[in-house]
């Protein structure tokens, strides 16, 4: 299979269904925006903690699903999309990281060590990626359980944050107002 086809070079690409959307449109953009908080994410692994690289490949091949759903404006019964376990599987998680950390009592600053901050620029990117969604959902079906995913997401990768940067000690630090 080659990598290039040139199909794209005039500035169209096919959806799942191969039907035709410009590179700018609504759904290349929501999906487009999952790719890069994938690639981000890819970027982040190793954390040095199992459970947190665990989820984090997990999340990644999630993340997949929510672009063959996005790419798909008409799925059939047997495509991939998500779906409510997928959600409710990141809620698990994020229980989970909650129970070894003391309650949010105020805002946090996105850093810390190396992959806390890591997980919160991801954590930016999947909310760019929900807003993306939610502009498509203004114009085309979209599965509304990949926007619940992202949004999810999104809390998951400000817990593991504050997961990594607890167990590396790291002090959050708080804005000042």
């Amino acid at each position: 299979m080659k990598i290039y086809t040139g199909r794209g070079d005039e500035g169209m690409t096919d959806l799942r269904d191969m039907s035709r959307v410009s590179k700018t449109s609504p759904r290349i953009e929501a999906y487009g925006t999952v790719d890069e908080a994938n690639a981000l994410i890819g970027t982040i692994r190793p954390t040095g903690h199992a459970d947190v690289d665990e989820y984090l490949e997990r999340v990644q091949n999630h993340l997949h699903v929510v672009q063959a759903d996005f790419a798909n404006p008409n799925p059939d019964e047997d495509d991939p999309v998500v779906r409510e376990e997928h959600t409710e599987q990141l809620e698990e998680w994020i229980d989970a990281a909650d129970e070894e950390l003391a309650p949010l009592e105020s805002f946090v600053l996105p850093t810390g060590c190396e992959a806390g901050a890591a997980l919160h620029h991801a954590r930016t990117v999947v909310r760019r990626a929900e807003r993306r969604a939610v502009d498509l959902a203004g114009t085309d079906p979209v599965n509304a359980e990949a926007i619940a995913y992202l949004n999810r997401l999104s809390d998951a990768l400000f817990t593991f944050a504050r997961l990594v940067n607890e167990r590396e000690g790291v002090h959050e630090d708080r804005p000042t107002y």
